[in-house]
């Protein structure tokens, strides 16, 4: 009997891509089953890859580009051209965590000014419809940055303008908006992000993401107020709606929903903008076993993250999960509400990060072969 599994993974971060995560598994599966068919989905949430994953679903093309990075220095990066007047940012590819040195990561200072850029670089390929993907960001400046860049001055109360950073918020006295770029009017911007996020409060980005982003207990605070004084000037200033700071998906990227949001932006759940182009329901619905991976699998995964959106999906159609991923942190227990059957870490023994990143296609392939040996094995007895 034919055994069909489908692949389902996300990017493990500093590590593998989507499509590498999904060869890898798709390498341990094959080891123990051969004649399985397996059909590999990797999946993109909007951070790092999407662009490259949905030129490729579209036939667009890639257009690189040179563009302030999240330290603001110049960084080489992309955006996709899917068609002529639609095109895809990825916020990671020019201000990702992944851009910033592990020794100088401090969202305080960090920029989305390259987002800014890409976007009216989109705009002068002819594109009128821009979808930006938030995820994998290394910034917390709420979009302050990819404002600057198309034409709002921020400004203190000496009038003099502010430097790049979401710290430099606190001492916002007003937003100008007289230089943006007149093409925004007209243009339709789409922002994919996870609704879960939220600008501020005590759920909000600077106190959730902030430490991951290397941001200490002070710093997060700093941040979480500088947040709080920018949502209060984009309804003041740019007229956005009054319950901005808290709207599903403001928080993305660090608040760069919100800022888009302000110039009248769309916030739309990342998985229905994202899924259509690869038809993931019905490729779980002919799968015998589905197999989702992810960098770290623990409590915020149930809000938001692929394994999770993978699982619902998998759960309507009565296949079973397994799920895999590098680290197993806390509340990993909730994701068996959301349709994940079982789950397990990929790491043999405890090893280095440096290692654990490097080995991780190594670590993915032996942990996927693993796994299906036990499904077969309890298959076995079962019957």
């Amino acid at each position: 009997m034919s055994l069909h599994i489908a692949v389902a993974p996300s990017g493990f971060k500093e590590s593998l891509s989507a499509p590498e995560a999904a060869e890898a598994i798709a390498e341990g599966l094959r080891r123990v089953r051969p004649d399985a068919v397996v059909d590999l989905v990797p999946l993109v949430d909007g951070g790092e890859g999407t662009a490259r994953a949905l030129a490729a679903a579209t036939g667009g093309r890639l257009l690189p580009r040179i563009a302030a990075g999240p330290l603001g220095d110049p960084v080489g990066t992309h955006f996709a051209l899917l068609d002529r007047s639609s095109a895809v940012v990825e916020m990671a590819a020019v201000a990702g965590l992944s851009l910033v040195p592990p020794g100088r990561r401090d969202p305080g200072a960090t920029t989305t000014y390259g987002v800014g850029e890409l976007i009216r670089a989109a705009l002068d390929a002819g594109a009128r419809r821009v979808l930006v993907g938030c995820g994998d960001s290394g910034t917390s400046d709420g979009g302050a940055g990819a404002l600057q860049a198309l034409g709002a001055r921020l400004l203190d109360a000496e009038g003099v303008e502010l430097p790049l950073g979401g710290a430099a918020l606190n001492r916002l006295d007003r937003i100008d908006p007289t230089g943006l770029d007149p093409r925004l009017a007209t243009a339709e911007l789409l922002v994919a992000c996870n609704p879960y996020n939220v600008l501020r409060g005590e759920r909000g980005v600077a106190r959730v993401f902030g430490p991951q982003k290397g941001a200490g207990p002070e710093r997060v605070e700093e941040l979480a107020a500088a947040l709080d004084r920018w949502a209060e000037l984009l309804v003041r200033d740019l007229g956005a709606p009054a319950g901005l700071g808290t709207a599903p998906g403001s928080g993305a990227s660090g608040g760069l929903g919100a800022g888009l949001a302000a110039l009248g932006a769309r916030l739309l759940p990342r998985f229905e903008v994202l899924l259509d182009h690869v038809d993931l329901d019905a490729r779980l619905a002919r799968a015998d076993l589905v197999i989702t991976a992810e960098g770290s699998l623990d409590g915020q995964t149930v809000r938001g993250k692929v394994p999770a959106e993978v699982a619902r999906r998998a759960k309507a159609h009565g296949v079973p999960v397994l799920a895999l991923a590098g680290t197993l942190g806390q509340g990993v227990h909730e994701v068996r509400a959301v349709g994940v059957d079982a789950y397990g870490s990929i790491l043999p023994a405890p090893v280095a990060l440096p290692e654990a990143l490097d080995r991780g296609a190594e670590f993915l392939a032996d942990a996927a072969e693993r796994a299906l040996r036990m499904v077969l094995l309890g298959t076995r007895l079962a019957a």
